[in-house]
């Protein structure tokens, strides 16, 4: 499933920006492809993925997934891409901060029963976070919160996983244990990765890096 996008400028970032890949140009994020998105704060990554997840509609142009512009999509039809076609990891991770990190993780595994509880587990150690399972998420650190954000948003089919800044509170060596579990996910279900970030170290595993 690709994703085009036709002329497409954010109202807000009108007359901001030039020379962009992405914005006011045609171009398409291909099936099963790999990108990292670089920009400055405010240069519009976090609106990229906003507009292509339908959470924001304030552009002009048009963005076409599963050969429809957004725009045309009804409620039911957006329900049905953010639970089969579309998972996103926000920056500010949504986590309900009075549940422990596995009902976090449960709860919209839930939705669909993607993985089993043994799976999430896996998922969990790989990331050095099961010990961490049954604590509330209040309690964590941004780098913990973010790696249960991140073993959520993995608990879903998806054509398009969509990170925003997923590693900004990580070390290093996290970072790259993240990095491997988000590659090796993607490639399993042959879907692509569109990966915000303001230029930190992650840079390996991808297809193509754009500067917007």
């Amino acid at each position: 499933m690709n994703i085009q996008f036709e002329n497409v400028i954010p109202i807000p970032l009108q007359g901001f920006v030039s020379h962009s890949k992405v914005w006011s140009t045609n171009y398409t994020f291909k099936t099963g492809t790999h990108y990292l998105v670089n920009a400055a704060s405010g240069k519009g990554k976090t609106t990229l993925l906003s507009v292509i997840y339908g959470l924001r509609k304030d552009y002009k142009g048009n963005i076409i997934i599963n050969e429809k512009t957004n725009d045309k999509n009804s409620y039911n039809d957006w329900a049905l891409l953010r639970q089969n076609k579309l998972s996103m990891m926000f920056q500010d991770l949504r986590l309900f901060p009075t549940l422990t990190a596995l009902e976090n993780i449960i709860l919209k595994n839930n939705l669909t029963h993607y993985y089993t509880n043994d799976i999430i587990i896996q998922m969990a150690e790989q990331l050095d976070v099961t010990s961490l399972m049954d604590r509330r998420c209040e309690t964590l650190s941004l780098g913990q919160q973010q790696r249960i954000a991140l073993i959520r948003s993995l608990c879903q089919p998806f054509e398009w996983l969509l990170l925003d800044e997923p590693f900004s509170h990580l070390d290093m060596g996290n970072a790259n244990k993240c990095m491997e579990l988000v590659i090796s996910e993607c490639r399993k279900r042959k879907a692509g990765l569109i990966l915000t970030s303001l230029g930190e170290y992650i840079q390996e595993g991808f297809d193509e890096k754009i500067e917007i």
